[in-house]
């Protein structure tokens, strides 16, 4: 056989296409943003659209994803809202330092959240400033003086509709955790139902009873018990013996 019909049916079987396999991938979408929902040009379904395809971004695979906790300390504080509007608590922020008194201002009002209280500001209040005139030396160098000035910012934060106990318990975290530079007031409001007399009438009998076992020892140098236990000293036998 000849060389040429050899190489024949070799450059026919090169030429032609080659047979793609049955289960041949296509190319996917390697992007989030790009993943593909269900075509609008069908029937709508019932449910909600279903994503397909969707592949991470390779730009965030070695990214860590903080927690949530974490994340909301990027975001603003989360409030309760108040049914009633009821004020129970005003609490008076103030410092020297406004960054200071921002963040802490935040922290009031996290704090707040997480413990169901409905809590509104920080409201900007006035600013408190002084100056004072002070001479620099004495003697006939008195007109040469030295101005200071001191400029307190104040911020307003209330709460509403919270129950007395858990004010207390705010305001107990607030002051275990206080930041540097912050000082801190508070006014607080309880409720409380209309029979109030009836019940300072049933304490007042509990009351008196306590004044009236007060009184009975009021003004003496020695306890009751102590005369009783020297006449069964004398009436006792070994202290008849010992005369």
């Amino acid at each position: 056989m000849s060389r040429s019909a050899i190489s024949r049916p070799i450059r026919h079987a090169f030429s032609r296409p080659l047979a793609q396999p049955r289960y041949a991938l296509t190319p996917l979408v390697s992007a989030r943003s790009q993943a593909s929902v269900t075509e609008p040009e069908s029937e709508p379904e019932s449910g909600p659209p279903q994503l397909v395809n969707e592949l991470p971004d390779p730009r965030e695979e070695n990214e860590v994803r903080l927690p949530r906790a974490v994340q909301a300390l990027y975001l603003q504080p989360l409030r309760r809202e108040a049914p009633y509007g009821v004020p129970t608590c005003n609490l008076q922020l103030r410092s020297f330092s406004i960054p200071n008194l921002e963040f802490f201002c935040d922290f009031a009002l996290r704090a707040a959240y997480y413990l169901n209280l409905p809590a509104f500001g920080p409201v900007p209040l006035p600013r408190i400033t002084e100056r004072w005139t002070v001479p620099r030396s004495h003697f006939i160098f008195k007109k040469s003086q030295e101005n200071f000035e001191r400029i307190t910012r104040r911020r307003l934060i209330q709460i509403r509709d919270g129950h007395p106990e858990t004010v207390q318990i705010w305001l107990a975290y607030l002051q275990k955790h206080a930041y540097y530079g912050i000082g801190m007031k508070a006014n607080i409001w309880e409720f409380s139902s209309a029979d109030v007399g009836k019940k300072m009438d049933a304490e007042s009998k509990s009351l008196q009873d306590i004044l009236e076992q007060k009184m009975e020892t009021f003004g003496r140098d020695k306890t009751p018990g102590t005369v009783e236990k020297v006449k069964e000293l004398l009436a006792s036998e070994r202290f008849r013996h010992t005369k």
